[in-house]
């Protein structure tokens, strides 16, 4: 069993595919089917990088934000601005409806990608998330882009 994710104190255990007679999914297989629904949203090619917070469970849903800076013509350059995404999802692991899953992706703001990185890190201190948000560059996003 793998430890991932905290809620309200506590660490939420995430069991292996292998482990799970009924199947639950690893963190790991979760994460990649979010950044391939995000992808699928937002052209790869955009993206110049993305944060992914550590995922909640509440009862039997669990959920995850990912923040994503995409250059708005094409041209990675550190000082122009860049259309910032935000991209949730929503698992239900438990109850009438296990097995759901939606992915929603909505253009939030647009700013400088310094800024970007300073809002992430704030986000991540006002959740108590010690680790903070993982990122992703261009490069570990595009490997995930479908062909």
């Amino acid at each position: 069993m793998t430890t991932v994710g905290i809620t309200a104190g506590r660490t939420a255990p995430v069991r292996s595919a292998a482990s799970d007679p009924l199947g639950a999914r690893t963190a790991a297989d979760v994460r990649e089917r979010f950044l391939r629904d995000v992808l699928a949203r937002v052209p790869a090619e955009r993206i110049v990088e993305a944060h992914l917070f550590a995922p909640l469970r509440h009862g039997g849903v669990e959920s995850g934000v990912a923040v994503l800076a995409a250059t708005t013509d094409g041209a990675p350059d550190r000082a122009a601005r860049h259309t910032v995404y935000v991209a949730h999802y929503r698992h239900t692991l438990k109850g009438p409806e296990r097995g759901r899953w939606e992915v929603a992706v909505r253009e939030e703001a647009d700013a400088p990608l310094p800024a970007v990185g300073a809002v992430v890190r704030g986000v991540g201190r006002r959740a108590n998330d010690a680790d903070g948000a993982v990122r992703l560059d261009a490069d570990a996003l595009r490997a995930l882009a479908p062909a």
